[in-house]
């Protein structure tokens, strides 16, 4: 069966961006493997020199991820981080790992993310990225990180940055919910193109709220399954090996689309799942990210599931 495409467009130096996951991880696990996703890097910035005209400081991001923090709930760290730093670097780190699979592009993305926004380092340090991307399964960090600067990942890049710069007269452009920061009319994280394989497609575009993937998709394929919450949040996780925040669990723990996520309910859930022995919670920032035990203790490459989510 041929499955819908969801072009999502996307950016690890995008707060919105990583505070969208408790509902792209939502849409994940209504719809599972009937949408095939394509990560789309938007490059954000080459250097850190706009951001410093326009009276950026990471004093200043790092207060104002504590209103994502706060409004989302997505981990965020408590510290500052010792400058700016741009995301072009780590745009094509993921893209060379995206190179080795759309699945392990994901992994990267996730980890690159909650390093980013969770931890001082930075997303144009190699070093940092390289270590960042070892914790990643049936990745070679040190062979992603070493292609940065390959002329086929620079060139992949550009394709990406163009897909992104794509978006005059379309319907992001027309709901305000673009971006013409650097020049052309573009695309923001993060972005999702539904695409039927006849070609009809529909546009979900910036930040949304899960209920506007899911209308769309509706639209588009009203015959689409549409997998029910699971019952316990350690099931969650257990779909997703490479790991779940617990604003991400909730999200998908969520009865039904007029019941709001419970974090505090879920996390409850969650410790006693490791308490169990089901799950184990890696601290992260100011929450964690829950992973199945077994996939930790043995060192198992997680499936395509939990890469994509």
């Amino acid at each position: 069966m041929d499955r819908i495409v969801a072009w999502h467009f996307s950016d690890p130096a995008c707060p919105w961006a990583y505070s969208s996951r408790p509902a792209i991880a939502r849409v994940r696990w209504r719809f599972g493997d009937q949408l095939d996703w394509h990560l789309v890097m938007i490059g954000l910035s080459e250097t850190t020199e706009r951001y410093e005209q326009l009276g950026y400081t990471p004093a200043r991001m790092a207060a104002g991820h504590r209103k994502f923090e706060q409004r989302f709930g997505m981990p965020f760290g408590s510290g500052v981080k010792s400058r700016l730093s741009s995301s072009s670097r780590a745009c094509r780190a993921i893209i060379a790992a995206r190179e080795e699979s759309m699945d392990l592009g994901y992994a990267a993305m996730r980890a690159i993310q909650l390093m980013q926004f969770t931890t001082p380092r930075l997303l144009d340090d190699d070093q940092h990225l390289r270590e960042t991307l070892e914790a990643v399964e049936g990745l070679d960090a040190a062979a992603v990180v070493a292609r940065i600067d390959d002329p086929a990942i620079v060139a992949l890049y550009e394709e990406d940055k163009a897909r992104t710069r794509s978006a005059e007269g379309r319907p992001t452009h027309v709901q305000n919910r673009h971006s013409e920061a650097d020049g052309p009319v573009r695309y923001t994280a993060p972005s999702v193109i539904f695409e039927m394989p006849d070609g009809r497609w529909l546009e979900v575009g910036g930040f949304q709220p899960f209920e506007s993937y899911d209308n769309a998709l509706a639209n588009l394929d009203p015959t689409l399954e549409r997998r029910p919450a699971p019952e316990r949040a350690a099931e969650a996780v257990l779909a997703y090996p490479f790991g779940l925040t617990t604003a991400e669990v909730a999200s998908i723990m969520r009865p039904s689309d007029l019941a709001d996520p419970d974090r505090s309910a879920a996390e409850r859930e969650l410790i006693a799942a490791v308490d169990s022995g089901e799950l184990v919670m890696e601290p992260m920032g100011t929450d964690a990210l829950w992973r199945p035990a077994t996939t930790v203790a043995s060192g198992n490459e997680p499936d395509a599931v939990g890469a994509a989510a």
